[in-house]
């Protein structure tokens, strides 16, 4: 995809060889687009496609230089493009392998943030003590546990972000052996490794599928004074787990609080990426300004980690291309042919992805909607690729195959080690992820003016045609150092993130 500085204009070309060009704004029937020399035969609402040429009937249909879908009737010029007379369709893509790596960017002065080192060198953004749940079972207890220390409890320890309850919805009714609980314990076990927990409670109930002892000895766990398990049926009962936790939790307070914030370099950084809510302009602002701070954090040695497999299907040859290794891109391709076998087992398609939200935002297949999403990852070479929940150890721009449900995606980021995520939103998204802060950029002004108060960043303002790319993608890269630095995102300023844990949840609910 070609780099493109947008101006003021009725409609937006992304590339000389689309078929189509993108409404700027809503376009009635009878616009003239004197640049495009034809007129609107159909009403183009705004972030939505306009034919410039004729396209016959299972032809294909081009924006950004790629394939988006085949036309499902002749479409004339100055028709709307969209679901109506576009549909998906496999075609073969070309992998190209390591055609467009190129030199990894430098810096000649790393930047810096404000970060908490944990005796073991891991660096974090934020200073809490989790209280994890093993299984649904014990998630009140969890939630019981993390209400009992209120602001007011926590106003002597000025270095600790609070206390946070991690629960979810599994841990039972399901293989005690099976790929499912290998998952499960892989992304609990990520969370309890996490930099930015100080100490975690893990409460579990006591007969469930995910026994505490099995999960310590398969994920090399071990009980410390800044990890404590508790079983509630072992314990004897609900009081005296949430007392016994509540102990443990105070105990851990001063060594939580003894963390001080100090100044180290951005290459400790890892971002997890994400995009939820897209529309027609997600792919021309805020995720190609996403991906200019993320070439701009690669270049100061931090790390980048693109996700939701299932949103970067029809694009990934865009990725293979820029694969540091065949080893590499093959452990992507790899990922792409599970998630076809996946989607045929459980009778859906790739293609179910666009949700109603993207298409009434301008979206039509999951080609088109991957081709924008892919752009979040930047254009440096891929240096490694990870399953989900996977412990990240490389640096520079990695993928992690995950579903594209933005919890459960960001979830196996998390565990993966990523201390901060940043979320992309064209019909508005008011995610959180403690213990990561989330940093959320809108794709266009109306939608940051409607919902100021969950918005950090005005991607917009690309399309209003008052900065370039560039220019907001380094505004992101400055917003991700301060945010690292303890400056609160939006939803944390409105406290959520405590409700964000999903696991990828893998086999049969028995």
């Amino acid at each position: 995809m070609s780099s493109i500085q947008l101006i003021r204009k009725p409609v937006l070309r992304l590339h000389p060889a689309d078929d189509v060009v993108i409404a700027a704004r809503p376009l009635p029937a009878g616009t003239h687009l004197a640049e495009e020399n034809l007129a609107c035969i159909d009403a183009v609402p705004a972030g939505h496609k306009l034919a410039t040429r004729a396209v016959a009937k299972g032809q294909p249909v081009r924006r950004y230089g790629q394939i988006i879908g085949f036309a499902t009737v002749d479409i004339a010029p100055g028709h709307h493009v969209h679901t109506h007379n576009l549909a998906f369709e496999t075609f073969e893509r070309d992998y190209a392998v390591g055609v467009d790596v190129k030199p990894s960017p430098t810096v000649s002065q790393q930047a810096e943030f404000m970060g908490y080192v944990r005796p073991d060198g891991r660096v974090a953004t934020r200073n809490y003590i989790g209280v994890l749940s093993t299984v649904n079972c014990s998630a009140t207890v969890s939630k019981y546990v993390a209400q009992h220390f209120t602001p007011e409890k926590l106003a002597a320890f000025a270095n600790v972000d609070g206390v946070v309850p991690i629960t979810h919805s599994i841990g039972c009714g399901m293989d005690s052996n099976g790929k499912g609980m290998d998952v499960l314990r892989r992304t609990i076990a990520g969370y309890v490794r996490h930099a930015n927990f100080a100490g975690i409670v893990i409460i579990g109930l006591g007969c469930e599928a995910n026994q505490m002892d099995a999960l310590f000895a398969a994920q090399h766990l071990d009980e410390s004074p800044l990890l404590k398990p508790l079983i509630i049926q072992a314990e004897g009962g609900t009081r005296k787990t949430v007392e016994a936790a509540i102990s443990a939790v105070e105990s851990m307070l001063p060594h939580a609080n003894a963390m001080t914030r100090t100044r180290v370099p951005a290459s400790h950084i890892t971002i997890g990426l994400q995009c939820g809510g897209s529309d027609g302009y997600s792919g021309i602002t805020a995720n190609p300004a996403l991906g200019a701070a993320c070439d701009l954090l690669v270049a100061h040695g931090g790390t980048v980690i693109l996700s939701e497999t299932p949103e970067i299907y029809g694009a990934e040859h865009l990725l293979t291309r820029r694969a540091v290794s065949q080893q590499v891109a093959d452990k992507l391709i790899e990922r792409i042919r599970w998630w076809e076998g996946y989607c045929e087992r459980n009778e859906g398609s790739m293609d179910n992805n666009p949700s109603p939200g993207n298409k009434a935002g301008g979206l039509t297949t999951i080609l088109e909607k991957s081709l924008g999403a892919v752009a979040k990852g930047g254009t440096t070479n891929l240096v490694d690729v990870y399953q989900y929940a996977e412990a990240v150890t490389a640096k520079g721009f990695v993928y992690m195959d995950t579903p594209g449900y933005d919890p459960v995606s960001a979830t196996g980021q998390v565990a993966g080690g990523a201390n901060l995520v940043c979320f992309t939103t064209g019909r508005g998204s008011v995610y959180g992820c403690k213990p990561s802060p989330s940093i959320k950029l809108a794709t266009n002004t109306p939608l940051y003016e409607r919902m100021t108060e969950d918005m950090d960043i005005n991607c917009g303002q690309i399309v209003d045609g008052t900065v370039t790319v560039q220019q907001k993608g380094q505004e992101i890269f400055e917003m991700i150092l301060r945010v690292a630095s303890g400056e609160q995102s939006k939803s944390e300023a409105l406290g959520i993130g405590q409700e964000e844990f999903v696991p990828w949840y893998l086999g049969a609910v028995m």
